[in-house]
């Protein structure tokens, strides 16, 4: 469970987003993600083993990369439930998601245990990391932030639109 996260960009790209978004916010504030997004990832995959696939699912999933990845861009200081909200949200699609490729052969609780961790350890550790980088002396360094996000928002809006497209369409 804590290798698949890390075998696709677009479950890691979110969450270094959601972290970058937290940093933006202050530590006070960074530190409920780190319980709100690892419970979100929990709930998503134990939902995935009682849910059926809804279709709506991975458009969500896009939308929220480019949510996320705007907030970022414009370094937008949100209000704590929106952030826990956005959290738990995208904690529990990415889980869902992670936990709708689990196979009849593996261990659920293992799997799902270990996508929570991985995910509770990659946002806690780019969390304080941006969180670190912003308290540098230069100023250039919430510019380069605020850059990635308009990158995250980029391939966000860019994979979204993507979904719509029908094949042989011009």
């Amino acid at each position: 469970g804590m290798l698949h996260p890390l075998t696709a960009f677009e479950e890691i790209l979110p969450w270094l987003a959601l972290a970058i978004l937290a940093a933006f916010q202050g530590a006070k504030r960074a530190r409920w993600l780190f319980a709100a997004f690892p419970l979100g990832l929990l709930a998503g995959g134990a939902l995935s083993l009682v849910l059926p696939n809804p279709p709506f699912i991975p458009a969500v999933s896009l939308a929220l990369i480019a949510i996320t990845g705007l907030a970022v861009a414009a370094a937008i200081n949100v209000p704590l439930p929106v952030l826990i909200g956005l959290a738990a949200v995208m904690g529990l699609v990415h889980g869902y998601q992670n936990g709708r490729e689990m196979t009849a052969a593996t261990d659920h609780v293992l799997f799902i245990s270990g996508v929570t961790a991985i995910g509770y350890a990659i946002v806690t550790m780019a969390t304080a990391l941006a969180i670190a980088f912003l308290q540098g002396t230069a100023g250039w360094r919430p510019i380069a932030l605020r850059a990635s996000g308009s990158w995250v928002a980029a391939v966000g809006i860019l994979v979204l639109g993507l979904q719509f497209l029908k094949p042989g369409m011009n």
